[in-house]
């Protein structure tokens, strides 16, 4: 056994681990645990990549599919299972597949993630499945309370942004440029919200980081500025 592979593929399983931990405190209604797990195992799995990466053995078939499929329990169906339970169960079966659906955008992410590593550098095609679970996440310990039908159009929206050509930096320093205007208007529109409710900081965060892709896609596409 190569020992150096176990250190990595431990910390994919620690992300995995509190994927389920998330599923089971949803189950018990505890909507304050179980986005947390979600945004620690999110922590976990920054971290597998870079300790491969350290340790010499990245870039392997294995870790690559095992972090996926980590990814997809912990970031698409934990998320799916904590919004319905949370905010679109009185959509009853609507709700359900709403929240499938968000589950289905995120593995579609992963696939062509999987597929494009050779190919897409310098930013991300569509939203990192890991941010739209933190989206959600973030969302259920905000304090807002969207409507049940805007709840699910957010989440339908997230789900279609995973699986879309919107760019969003890595932040890296090269690729995807963010033009001033997009992030200016993102920038408003957090900095009103965070007025209005500063503990849910979190949230606000991610709603500013998704609206300037979102806006910055938009600009790009109407100015003609394809870089």
């Amino acid at each position: 056994m190569n020992w150096r592979r176990l250190i990595p593929n431990s910390i994919s399983s620690a992300s995995l681990i509190f994927g389920v931990l998330s599923i089971f405190k949803t189950i018990e209604g505890d909507f304050f645990l179980a986005p947390v797990f979600i945004v620690i195992a999110v922590l976990f799995d920054s971290m597998d990549g870079r300790a491969a990466r350290a340790l010499g053995v990245g870039g392997g078939d294995f870790g690559k599919e095992m972090d996926s499929l980590c990814d997809m329990c912990s970031f698409g169906v934990a998320p799916a299972i904590m919004i319905y339970m949370y905010g679109l169960q009185d959509l009853g079966l609507v709700g359900q597949v709403i929240a499938a659906l968000f589950a289905v955008g995120g593995c579609l992410r992963l696939a062509r993630f999987n597929c494009n590593t050779g190919v897409v550098h310098g930013y991300f095609q569509g939203m990192p499945i890991p941010a739209g679970a933190c989206f959600l996440a973030t969302y259920v310990v905000s304090g807002y309370q969207f409507a049940p039908a805007v709840l699910a159009a957010v989440t339908l929206v997230i789900a279609c942004i995973m699986y879309s050509e919107v760019k969003f930096p890595d932040f890296k320093g090269k690729g995807n440029p963010m033009y001033r205007l997009p992030v200016i208007i993102a920038v408003i529109v957090g900095a009103v919200m965070l007025y209005e409710r500063p503990g849910a900081w979190p949230f606000v965060a991610m709603f500013t980081y998704t609206l300037a892709g979102i806006v910055n896609h938009v600009y790009r596409a109407l100015t003609g500025k394809n870089k």
